[in-house]
This record gives C-alpha cells, structure tokens and sequence, in this order.
C-alpha cells in the first residue's frame, strides 16, 4: 500500500480537487449538489473550516479551505462529507456492476473516488492562481463561454465584493507560463 505524504501545516489553507467515480457527471444533480451542502454545513459545525472558494462541476469540485489555528485535518473533514452523502445518496446512485472486491472491502460506495488531491497554498500569489484556477474551470471544461454563466461558483460572491469583475473570465482569457491574462 502506498503511503501518501499529505500537508499537516494547522490554520493552513489549502486547494482541494475531489473527483466522483469513474467521472459520473452526478454533482450538479440537484439532489446530489443539496445533499453536499447539507454535508458541508454539518460537518463545518463539528468541526470548523472556512470555504474560501468553490467551484462545483459534473464530475468534480475544487475547492480552497483555510482550517482553524489549532487544526490540520481536512483528510478526516472530506472523509465524513463523503460518507455523507454517499449514504443519503448512494441508493439511488449505487451501481453494483462497479462494486469491486476492494470497495466492499473499505465499505465505500460508487460515487466518489477513493482519494482527492490537496495542495497546501504557500503565499498570496498561489493564493491568486488557485482562486482564478478554481474558478475559470467551466469555461476550461467547456461548460460555459463565461465564468459569470456558470452558477455553482464562488465567483459570484467575489463579483458581488468586487474582487472580480463580472467580465472575468471570458473567452479572452488565456494562460501562459502559468500566468493569467487578457
């Protein structure tokens, strides 16, 4: 078994990419995208964390969290959101031709990928490129034309607070190197 290294850094920030099995395009349906929320919010009142940014597509959501000051352990945070709504979902979900012998083994269900990817935020440009990343990834997956089209995002909150301009994000942006533009 391969033993993954993952950031322990409390009070960090940090961007998350969570992946449902074998890509279902399931979390947009809205049973689904309200029992997500409902496992959020409950999870946050165990156990606390602040959502910097989401981004909520078919097959996959990103995310940026900041955890509290005396706590790293948004492993155990992504654990229980996933059982969540693997049990309030996972019957009308559930597919039996995908439940292999390591699946029933771990008890897990056909809606999310065993694992998710994290990368802790380092400093404000990091911070930046994560925030546009998130959510500028519609438009990447061809979702929308716009980041304003889309309407499971953040970017309308920070439109709204001026972070953003409503414009940002459409068809005249580009990446190079790794840096946005227009």
């Amino acid at each position: 078994m391969s033993n993954y290294r993952r950031a322990n850094a409390k009070g960090g920030t940090y961007f998350f990419t969570v992946v449902t099995y074998r890509r279902q395009k399931i979390l947009c349906n809205e049973s689904v995208r309200l029992t997500l929320r409902n496992a959020i919010r409950s999870v946050q009142q165990e156990h606390p964390f602040v959502i910097d940014a989401w981004v909520l597509l078919p097959n996959h959501l990103h995310c940026i969290w900041t955890l509290p000051s005396d706590d790293a352990c948004f492993a155990m945070r992504w654990a229980k959101i996933k059982q969540f709504v693997s049990k309030q979902c996972g019957p009308a979900l559930r597919r039996d031709d995908w439940m292999n012998q390591s699946k029933q083994k771990r008890h897990e269900s056909t809606l999310w990928q065993r694992r998710f990817w994290e990368h802790q935020i380092r400093d404000d440009d990091d911070y930046e490129n994560h925030m546009n990343y998130l959510h500028y990834n519609p438009v990447k997956h061809g979702l929308v034309k716009k980041v304003l089209d889309w309407p499971y995002s953040t970017f309308h909150r920070y439109v709204r607070k001026g972070v953003y301009d409503k414009n940002w994000g459409g068809n005249d942006m580009v990446i190079v190197n790794g840096e946005w533009g227009e």
